[in-house]
């Protein structure tokens, strides 16, 4: 039985690892139960974020501050869906209205994980000595000679590596942050060591999370492989991607309220049982 929305007093709950991997079939689960709807939430999220891009200076930063805005609307979209309710874009603005206090506080989650975000770009820059950024333009310009010759600076996977470690440190603070402060009404500072005390107690929950993810699109890549090979058709792998990916990001942050429901109890409900 999937549990309802957790209410403050907020209490840490025991995480098993084999819990990692039903978040994710419960993530698939919810998705194709309305697929469109939660296509249609993710699918106006990306062009929100294109038209912020188009903004100068401020636009990338206005995205970065999106993001942990978007998990919360997710987690209300999965909440819903789980009470027959469809997800709509207009979930968008359910958590900017009402509590001013709430307000402030998700923006202000929203900043320090933008400025978070462009120290650890700004830092990886530095380590690789913008190598990956050169990728980006000879992949960009299309000449098979520039790309190889990037791929051979030594800082490249350096700096890859260290994007993605400091990335992963950087989610646990603010895995569950956003919830915390809309449905547990706790602080800024508060929300960030929650969240980082829940992540670490489900930690083995949260690798095989991660790894059943990971081990999902390696193994679609390899299909669409093999089965456009088979037809003739590589170049069909591509177009396949597109779709693919969208459903993988739309069932992902579909996923992450199962993780926050198995992590959290109210006091009550820890007294009863």
């Amino acid at each position: 039985m999937i549990p309802t929305v957790p209410t403050p007093p907020l209490r840490l709950k025991p995480v098993a690892a084999r819990q990692g991997a039903l978040w994710v079939r419960n993530g698939f689960r919810i998705f194709f139960a309305r697929p469109l709807a939660f296509t249609a939430l993710f699918a106006a999220f990306l062009f929100g974020a294109m038209l912020l891009l188009a903004v100068p200076i401020v636009g990338s930063m206005l995205v970065l501050m999106s993001l942990p805005l978007l998990t919360l609307v997710f987690m209300l979209a999965t909440a819903g869906a789980l009470a027959g309710r469809a997800p709509t874009p207009l979930l968008f603005a359910m958590p900017l209205r009402g509590d001013a206090r709430r307000t402030r506080l998700l923006v202000q989650l929203g900043i320090a994980y933008a400025i978070a975000t462009l120290f650890i770009i700004t830092l990886a820059d530095f380590a690789d000595d913008g190598a990956l950024r050169s990728l980006e333009d000879a992949l960009r310009v299309g000449k098979p000679e520039e790309v190889e010759a990037v791929l051979e600076q030594s800082g490249l996977q350096f700096g890859m590596l260290l994007r993605l470690a400091l990335a992963a440190l950087l989610s646990l603070p603010f895995w569950h942050a956003p919830a915390l402060v809309y449905w547990g009404g706790q602080g800024f500072g508060q929300s960030l060591f929650s969240s980082t005390l829940a992540c670490w107690r489900a930690r083995n929950a949260l690798v095989v999370f991660g790894l059943g993810w990971a081990l999902l699109v390696t193994l679609f890549g390899l299909l669409a492989s093999v089965v456009f090979g088979l037809l003739g058709s590589r170049e069909m792998i591509g177009v396949a991607a597109l779709p693919a990916g969208l459903m993988f990001s739309t069932a992902f942050y579909a996923s992450l309220y199962f993780s926050f429901v198995d992590s959290f109890e109210t006091q009550s409900a820890a007294e009863d049982t």
